[in-house]
């Protein structure tokens, strides 16, 4: 296969492997202990496990890329900010 099309660097590819693998752990997660836990935050709308990951890693996405816009090519700032953000989300959203 050519994958010349993208810029496949190592943190390219360690993205990439770091959501597949948040992916296969919730999955993991949910076969022994099915039900993903719903609860309501204070979002006011009941949410599991699954919903709190899409939106960590969405809310991730923007926060990353507005860093880009608004600070620069380093990420490590943004990277840093998006786990509290995700530890935010999963603890009160």
């Amino acid at each position: 296969m050519n994958f010349s099309w993208m810029a496949w660097t190592p943190p390219t590819a360690l993205f990439f492997i770091v959501i597949f693998t948040l992916i296969a752990g919730m999955g993991v997660w949910e076969y022994f202990s099915p039900g993903g836990s719903p609860r309501v935050g204070i979002l006011r709308f009941e949410t599991t496990r699954g919903d709190r990951l899409f939106v960590s890693l969405l809310g991730s996405a923007f926060i990353n890329l507005a860093w880009l816009g608004l600070g620069g090519p380093s990420l490590w700032w943004a990277l840093a900010l998006s786990v509290v953000y995700a530890i935010g989300v999963f603890r009160f959203v």
